[in-house]
C-alpha cells in the first residue's frame, strides 16, 4: 500500500504537513492573509493554494466554500477597495492607481472598478472633494499650536509652580 503524498511542492519547500493537526480553514486564511498583505504583487491562485499548502484546485474549492467567493475574486475586491480609498484620498492619476494596486490593465481596471461601484474611476473620484482639500486638522487648531511661543523651557515651568 502506498501513503498519499503531500502536494510535491511543500515537501520540495521543506514545509511540514500539519492539515491534520491543524483546521483547514486555518491555512485558508494564511492564503487570505497573503491575499491582504500582498494585494499589490502580481498574486495567483497557484501562489495563494501554495501558502494555504493545497493544491490550486482543492485551494479553489475550498476557498468558496468557506469564504463564499472565489481566490481570483477576493484578491480583486482587495485591490479596488484599495484603489478606491486612492482615488477618494490622492491626487494620483487612474493609470497610477492601476498599476499600484497590482493591476496590469487600465481597461480591465475601469471595467472592474465599474462593475462594483457602479461608475468609472474619474466619475468616482469627482464625487469627493480634492485631495489637497483634505484637512487632516482644522486650520484653527494648526494656527494656535503651530505659532511659535516666545517661551523657553524652564521659564514655562517657573510659571506655572504655586
Amino acid at each position: 500500500m502506498v501513503a498519499h503524498r503531500a502536494w510535491p511542492r511543500q515537501e520540495s519547500a521543506g514545509i511540514r504537513d500539519t492539515r491534520g493537526v491543524v483546521p483547514p480553514a486555518r491555512h485558508l486564511l494564511r492564503a487570505k492573509d497573503l491575499a491582504d498583505g500582498r494585494y499589490f504583487e502580481p498574486l495567483s491562485v497557484a501562489d495563494l493554494a501554495w501558502a494555504a499548502g493545497l493544491s490550486p484546485a482543492h485551494f479553489s474549492r475550498e476557498f468558496r466554500r468557506t469564504f463564499g467567493e472565489a481566490p481570483h475574486q477576493y484578491l480583486l475586491t482587495r485591490r479596488l477597495e484599495r484603489a478606491a480609498a486612492l482615488l477618494r484620498n490622492t491626487d494620483r492619476t487612474v493609470t497610477e492607481i492601476c498599476f499600484a494596486v497590482g493591476l496590469a490593465s487600465v481597461g480591465s481596471f475601469t471595467t472592474s472598478f465599474r462593475r462594483v461601484y457602479g461608475v468609472p474611476p474619474l466619475v468616482y473620484r469627482a464625487a469627493f472633494p480634492p485631495a489637497r482639500r483634505h484637512a487632516r486638522i482644522p486650520t484653527c487648531i494648526a494656527r494656535d499650536y503651530g505659532r511659535r511661543q516666545n517661551r523657553t523651557f524652564r521659564e514655562a515651568g517657573a510659571s506655572s509652580r504655586p
